[in-house]
């Protein structure tokens, strides 16, 4: 139990479900945790030290953050390349970076406010859902994130979707001939847009089709685990063994330094600087209720300061 792999997330998380259909495509066996949609959250805290965002992959005593680098963990773990966002071609890339970018933040904006209401309503309740909208502004506070609204928001969607269609017309898969991370980031804003505005996606043939296609890929074989089962296998297993760092790391290994990310929800996760790579930190925090873990984080987008 102390290699297998373990999401902690909620299910209408849509950076979440672009991991669970990476599960979905190698038809791969993992764990659940479930978290509340918002902070706090006692079944992952104490595991990450504070980091704020969603979802997050443990093995054993390795906490992993970000969706990028779960990505990349996933590649090399489930020996599938096609998951890792370093092996995209170029123009599936900047299509990658306007779903994850502009548009994602325009999904939730695109949707009339009406029916978004509506949908916080069923989803949350009354009290659920002004603590929602409450947590969210937080979460972008301070940050250089800017949501837009209305017709701006649909604009930037529509974009998304015209050179989607576009690029499907050649090609069956973001990609290329295979599916790959690609189409999963392409994904993931849409099925938030589709999920808020509780009506089926409208687009061009092809993005329709597309977005069926992906939608049938499932989520591989999910087993529903506790809290205290996830706490258990950090308390007994040692974090693995770490990469080797650059010479020019920007703090000393052993240093106490904070890392958090940098465009929002910029809540630091404190600990000692461990591993320092090309692309990726690793922090170490010795706790009381685990002992040593390792907490993982991607360089790009994430700063990392002296404590």
């Amino acid at each position: 139990m102390n290699d297998s792999l373990i999401l902690h997330h909620y299910d209408g998380s849509p950076y979440a479900e672009k991991i669970r259909l990476m599960f979905g495509l190698t038809g791969t066996k993992w764990s659940s945790v479930l978290c509340p949609v918002q902070p706090p959250r006692p079944s992952l805290d104490p595991l990450t030290g504070g980091y704020r965002r969603i979802p997050v992959a443990q093995v054993g005593a390795d906490i992993f953050c970000d969706t990028a680098l779960i990505a990349r963990e996933l590649a090399t773990r489930l020996n599938c390349p096609a998951l890792d966002p370093a092996q995209v071609g170029a123009d599936a890339a900047a299509l990658m970076a306007q779903a994850q970018g502009k548009a994602f933040f325009a999904a939730i904006g695109a949707v009339p406010t009406p029916r978004l209401l509506t949908t916080m309503l069923l989803k949350f309740g009354p009290i659920g859902a002004a603590r929602f909208v409450k947590d969210r502004i937080s979460l972008l506070k301070g940050s250089t994130v800017r949501a837009p609204q209305g017709d701006k928001a649909r604009a930037v969607l529509n974009a998304l979707l015209d050179d989607l269609e576009t690029r499907l017309e050649t090609h069956e898969w973001i990609g290329g001939d295979a599916v790959s991370v690609a189409d999963f980031a392409c994904f993931h804003p849409l099925w938030l847009y589709v999920s808020c505005n509780r009506r089926p996606l409208e687009a061009g043939p092809q993005v329709e089709a597309w977005y069926q296609r992906v939608s049938e890929i499932g989520h591989g074989e999910r087993e529903e685990l506790t809290q205290d089962k996830a706490f258990a296998i950090a308390k007994a297993a040692e974090p693995r063994a770490l990469p080797e760092s650059v010479s020019d790391t920007p703090a000393a290994i052993g240093a106490k330094v904070e890392v958090a990310p940098s465009d929002y929800g910029k809540v630091p996760v404190a600990g000692t600087l461990a591993a320092f790579t090309e692309d990726r930190i690793v922090i170490a925090r010795d706790t009381r209720e685990f002992g040593l873990l390792h907490v993982h984080f991607p360089r790009a987008g994430y700063a990392l300061t002296a404590a």
